[in-house]
């Protein structure tokens, strides 16, 4: 005792491994290699709760089983150099993990030549941060930490399924492990791949949201029925009219004409762009409609390439009357009702 009291050294056996703490140095050390200690209660869970605070619970599980995955091969790669066969190698990493705080664990069955395993884990040290954390669902550093150990020693990735789970109320954690396609980098692009889905799906049901509120919004600006006088009203069509727009337009003109008690309508073409046989069809079609209405129709800002289609059409729109400005055709409504527009006397 004295001796390393003045040395600073201190050694320890415990179930066959060795403990060593050099003051001096500051070191411990477990089996010869560096280690520390965390408290579970306080720091590790601190350090943990942290981990999934920034990065979130479903990304924190998966970077705790690929560290556990990759933690894994290199413990397989160590003793596989150290002793090489795979039965004394599980025979000893048992024994070695309880030791070092990790929990009892059992090698319930093992074939080497089908690559399979069956792991029980009681007590292990992510079952108790899992625990102070308040957690019921089975950790993923100690089951990918296995299947790391076992893809490494059967030299064939392999994976692990959670059969018990002392978390969730089992006396003990049960794993099978067997070979498989999966690995924590396929998890990792899966989980990026159902993100990015994800988020693409978010941003098409935004768009479709906006796209819904531009269309209801173009609906209601859309041709607006506007009262002059009475008895005199002017629809505006601005840009292109397919089937949608056309249909809209159709039914709000009738149905709120008789509303204005309407004689005259007066169709401004100021706006109108993409100038076609549909087009052409259309206007003739609400200028027949509003005819059976009794209500007369009059064109104003007609574009040269449109007054060419309404010369070569079929339609009949021949004894439509067509004038250049709005402000002509709101004087020729007036002189069809009696009216005209006088200054007012000073």
């Amino acid at each position: 005792m004295n001796n390393e009291i003045t040395t600073g050294r201190y050694t320890n056996e415990v179930n066959g491994s060795q403990f060593e703490w050099d003051l001096k140095e500051g070191t411990f050390t477990y089996q010869g290699d560096d280690v520390i200690l965390f408290w579970i209660n306080t720091a590790f869970k601190v350090f943990l709760d942290t981990i999934e605070e920034i990065s979130g619970d479903e990304e924190a599980r998966l970077v705790l089983e690929t560290a556990g995955y990759r933690t894994g091969e290199n413990v397989s790669e160590f003793y596989h150099e150290s002793m090489g066969g795979i039965e004394e190698i599980l025979s000893i990493l048992p024994n070695t993990y309880l030791t070092a705080g990790w929990g009892v664990t059992t090698i319930q069955s093992l074939s080497e030549a089908e690559h399979t395993a069956i792991v029980r884990v009681r007590n292990s040290w992510e079952y108790k941060i899992n625990n102070v954390q308040g957690k019921r669902k089975e950790g993923t550093f100690i089951p990918g930490h296995w299947a790391g150990v076992f893809s490494g020693l059967f030299g064939q990735s392999v994976w692990y399924r959670v059969v018990k789970s002392q978390i969730e109320g089992d006396e003990y954690s049960e794993y099978v492990f067997s070979p498989s396609s999966i690995t924590p980098k396929k998890n990792i692009l899966s989980m990026i791949n159902e993100k990015d889905h994800h988020e693409i799906v978010k941003l098409e049901n935004k768009v479709s949201e906006r796209t819904e509120d531009l269309q209801n919004l173009i609906k209601e600006l859309s041709s607006p029925i506007i009262p002059v006088l009475d008895n005199i009203v002017v629809i505006p069509l601005v840009g292109r009219f397919n089937e949608e727009r056309s249909e809209e337009l159709m039914t709000k003109t009738l149905s709120q004409l008789p509303t204005y008690q309407a004689h005259t309508l007066i169709l401004d073409l100021t706006g109108i762009y993409g100038v076609d046989d549909y087009m052409i069809e259309l206007m003739n079609n609400l200028v027949g409609a509003c005819r059976l209405l009794g209500v007369n129709t009059i064109f104003v800002g007609v574009s040269p390439k449109l007054s060419i289609l309404m010369v070569q059409s079929k339609a009949e729109l021949e004894n439509t009357v067509c004038l250049s400005t709005l402000q002509h055709g709101i004087h020729y409504a007036l002189a069809q009702e009696g009216l005209h527009i006088t200054e007012k006397n000073k």
